[in-house]
């Protein structure tokens, strides 16, 4: 249920607006304390009883307001780290760019961040730097809670919740775009982009995540900022992809990446225009949208197997370039996996246990082709993947000789007379364990 502001509360002076925004006190919203969690509320607590102003901040009130179930809960304060830190046992100081602290109470770890500030003076210059390009690589100037607010990246996630009065304080009519259904990014949007790269991906999934429009203003620099994403560290970008497609919003995240050309920096191979395009296209698009079913269903997904399949144009085309060379297929398939990792990593730092996984789903496509040593190729523990890499090739229009119809029928009558009904001399030949042991190699499990 979305948050609507009630019709001219009453009285109407309960909504006071001054030099510190509007304060929204009980009664007059959706909230309550049972809203967040009771470590969180604990910690505002024990703050505010120490002298120090803080409140719940961002995705959690965001959520709440919508209906949704908060699961991050975020708090803000005029504490700084080390003043946060001894007040709590269970305390850590974390970060060089942007210094926050986890407190646990139990089993919940807690994000305690100091007011942040925009503003600029000749103290703060060993606090906030910016490259040349206007990314900030330290920002720990703080400031008041309106600073705070002016710094955060989109307007939904700068509301202040205090859970000690039930009130909400907002300061830039944040509760205005979360009625209107509107991504608004804080301040000049070329400005906030250039500072973090990493927010042109946030207002992407922040849209399809609550289906909100993304504001004019906000939208207007996005395409021609898209080179700014190769600023992103490589690590970073890896946990911001795994969010747009393993979120359950995966295919309208991709359409909007594409709009906006992040595609093309994400995995550079989509910016090329060949023959093939249309059919790595249909590929991608049924897999997102397998994908997020599978999310909304509560199965089980995996970086792995999103990667290879997202990848797999990109191996196709790789193999086609030592093709031309008179490579054999071993070496060959071997060449293309390593070369478009390598690649990729570069830009999003995919961890091993994931590439080694793509590589045996990739390498395991052959065989499932020919249909080759179908019992064992069953062993294998990237069967499934493999067989389902080879049927999303199938449904976007690559010919693979009915393989996949093949498989289909062969694990439906596993494990009786799974052989004798299809048909295909290979299957059962009595001496191809003896020939071509190069498509099926001894792979570790990388899971």
């Amino acid at each position: 249920m979305l948050y609507s502001v009630k019709k001219k509360p009453k009285p109407r002076n309960l909504l006071k607006k001054n030099a510190i925004g509007v304060i929204i006190p009980d009664g007059n919203h959706p909230l309550s304390p049972m809203h967040m969690s009771s470590g969180s509320c604990e910690i505002v607590t024990k703050l505010q009883k120490s002298g120090f102003d803080a409140f719940l901040v961002g995705g959690c009130v965001r959520d709440a307001l919508l209906g949704l179930n908060p699961k991050d809960f975020d708090i803000a304060t005029n504490a700084n780290p080390k003043e946060i830190k001894l007040l709590f046992n269970r305390a850590k100081i974390i970060g060089r760019r942007f210094q926050i602290v986890h407190v646990q109470l139990n089993r919940e770890i807690i994000e305690v961040t100091t007011f942040r500030s925009n503003q600029k003076h000749h103290r703060s210059d060993h606090l906030r730097h910016q490259t040349k390009t206007g990314m900030l690589t330290r920002d720990n100037v703080f400031g008041s809670i309106k600073d705070d607010a002016n710094r955060r990246d989109l307007s939904i996630n700068a509301l202040y919740y205090n859970p000690s009065d039930n009130s909400i304080h907002d300061f830039l009519d944040s509760l205005t775009d979360i009625k209107k259904n509107i991504i608004r990014i804080v301040g000049d949007p070329t400005v906030r982009f250039k500072e973090d790269p990493v927010r042109l991906l946030r207002v992407v999934r922040f849209s399809t995540k609550l289906n909100f429009k993304i504001d004019k203003k906000t939208a207007e620099p996005m395409h021609r900022l898209a080179n700014t994403l190769q600023q992103i560290p490589a690590p970073r970008l890896f946990e911001e992809c795994l969010k747009l497609f393993l979120g359950g919003h995966a295919y309208a995240n991709y359409k909007l990446l594409v709009k906006y050309n992040f595609m093309s920096y994400l995995m550079p191979f989509f910016a090329e225009s060949k023959v093939e395009a249309d059919r790595a296209k249909r590929l991608v698009s049924k897999l997102l949208t397998n994908t997020d079913q599978r999310v909304h269903a509560g199965k089980p997904v995996t970086p792995a197997f999103t990667f290879a399949a997202l990848l797999w144009p990109a191996v196709q085309k790789e193999s086609l370039k030592h093709m031309r060379n008179g490579k054999t297929v071993q070496i060959l398939k071997m060449l293309a996996a390593d070369g478009v990792i390598s690649k990729q990593i570069q830009i999003i730092a995919i961890p091993r246990r994931y590439t080694t996984a793509m590589k045996e789903i990739w390498q395991l496509q052959g065989p499932l082709q020919k249909k080759e040593r179908a019992a064992r190729l069953m062993g294998h523990p990237r069967f499934r993947a493999a067989y389902d890499l080879l049927l999303l090739r199938e449904e976007s229009g690559e010919s693979l000789g009915g393989a996949g119809i093949w498989w289909t029928k062969y694990q439906e009558q596993y494990p009786q007379n799974r052989l004798n009904n299809c048909k295909t001399p290979k299957a059962i030949s009595p001496n191809i364990s003896r020939r071509r042991r190069y498509f099926l190699p001894k792979f570790k499990d990388g899971s």
